[in-house]
């Protein structure tokens, strides 16, 4: 499915800002958020979590939510459910941010199509992790 909605010039674009808010990131080593997370930070981007809790991850100060975050976001990559993962869109949009970026799994065309019409840079059911292994 991710191949008829995601476009690689979109991929490329996206992979290539800088400032990401992670939804769903905390702690926990177990979930996919906590690697991608620090693959992004690996390669060069500035990444801040976004979770309930708050937490510090990778040495980043994290949020409750997209507005408490005082910098301009480039991307907002949701690593939730697709039941609530329009919400976090729609938190994309009212921040100002450039891209949304809903990780494998993640569907919600409703908030895909708002993106767009928003005039953001949209990913859906991919991984930024498999994007960039592929450019090798």
């Amino acid at each position: 499915m991710g191949a008829q909605i995601s476009q690689e010039e979109d991929i490329k674009s996206v992979l290539a800002l800088k400032t990401w808010a992670i939804v769903g990131l905390g702690n926990n080593p177990e979930r996919a958020a906590f690697g991608v997370a620090k693959l992004l930070q690996d390669k060069g981007h500035k990444i801040i979590p976004v979770h309930p809790r708050a937490e510090i991850v990778h040495g980043e100060i994290g949020y409750k939510t997209l507005s408490e975050i005082p910098v301009p976001i480039d991307v907002v990559d949701c690593f939730v459910n697709s039941n609530l993962v329009g919400k976090a869109v729609d938190e994309a949009i009212a921040i100002g941010a450039k891209a949304v970026w809903l990780q494998l799994d993640v569907i919600d065309l409703e908030a895909i199509n708002r993106a767009k019409d928003a005039g953001l840079l949209t990913v859906m059911d991919r991984c930024p992790a498999i994007e960039y292994r592929k450019q090798r």
